[in-house]
């Protein structure tokens, strides 16, 4: 009980880090002209620096407790991995016109579950699991279907009845475009949304995993999830923006909001880790940040 209780602090700080991000990363890409590679690059740089330079230099000058493993740095890597996806998944869902005030509760709604789902797998526990376990999970994924739903939408302020009989006067053609945008920006808004519940709901024990596998380092699986953000959200993006004919509308604002949403998504990795650190396991602290 000690242990879990030690754990708490660390687990707040990532609620306040990853609570954060929706709202900062979607201004930050409203900033860049709705650009969600530019977005993804940024919030890359802040890993780079807060989760490969910080450790790096830590590591170099004063070192740390616990040692470099083959399988410790695989599973690190796995975990920026699930991480970097799982951020490209928010960013898309949002770029496609899903607001956070929906999207991120339910990825945190839907996290846990996978969470749970995973750290079973892990521990080959899934012989244990009793039916008000299954039907937890059916009412979870109801609740999901329910808020996605009932999402919240955006009045159209200048509205009146010649505009919306204007409206109704739109040839086949046109409103049959318009009909597969809008199916085709719902399935991302979906995907997105699929990718980073599967992702980050997978992210806590695959973490946990690498940091057991280095004898409980906390800036080497740090480090790991920083090289692996490196190569999926800042060398990636680079490639796609240099190749893409479409100039990014490069802002200081865009650029600070969307560098402050990595710095959050780094902040809150490390507060798990320190979580773990001080005894939490991936069932206990990962329900806890995901529910805050």
């Amino acid at each position: 009980m000690r242990a879990i209780l030690k754990s708490l602090p660390f687990a707040g700080i990532t609620v306040l880090a990853w609570g954060s991000y929706g709202p900062t990363i979607h201004a930050g890409e409203a900033g860049l002209g709705s650009s969600k590679w530019a977005a993804f690059l940024c919030v890359g740089l802040a890993y780079f620096i807060i989760a490969v330079i910080i450790p790096l230099v830590w590591l170099k000058s004063k070192g740390e407790s616990g040692h470099w493993t083959k399988d410790g740095f695989i599973w690190g890597l796995g975990a920026g991995t699930c991480g970097a996806l799982g951020a490209l998944g928010i960013i898309t869902a949002i770029s496609s016109g899903g607001s956070p005030s929906y999207v991120m509760p339910i990825v945190f709604g839907g996290a846990p579950v996978v969470n749970t789902l995973v750290s079973m797998w892990m521990g080959k526990l899934f012989g244990q699991a009793t039916n008000g376990f299954y039907l937890g999970i059916i009412l979870v994924g109801l609740g999901t279907v329910g808020v996605f739903y009932n999402k919240p939408e955006k009045a159209d302020a200048g509205a009146d009845k010649a505009a919306v009989a204007a409206k109704e006067t739109q040839d086949a053609e046109e409103e049959n475009t318009t009909l597969a945008d809008k199916a085709g920006a719902l399935g991302m808004i979906i995907g997105g949304i699929c990718l980073t519940v599967l992702c980050w709901g997978s992210y806590g024990s695959v973490l946990h995993k690498s940091q057991a596998k280095m004898a409980g380092s906390r800036l080497r699986p740090l480090l790991c999830v920083g090289l692996a953000y490196f190569l999926i959200a800042v060398l990636v993006p680079i490639f796609i923006i240099i190749s893409s004919e479409t100039e990014v509308a490069w802002s200081t604002s865009g650029v600070t909001w969307s560098i402050i949403a990595g710095s959050c998504g780094a902040v809150g990795a490390l507060g798990i880790i320190l979580s773990f650190t001080f005894g939490g396991r991936p069932s206990f602290v990962m329900p806890i940040v995901f529910g805050g």
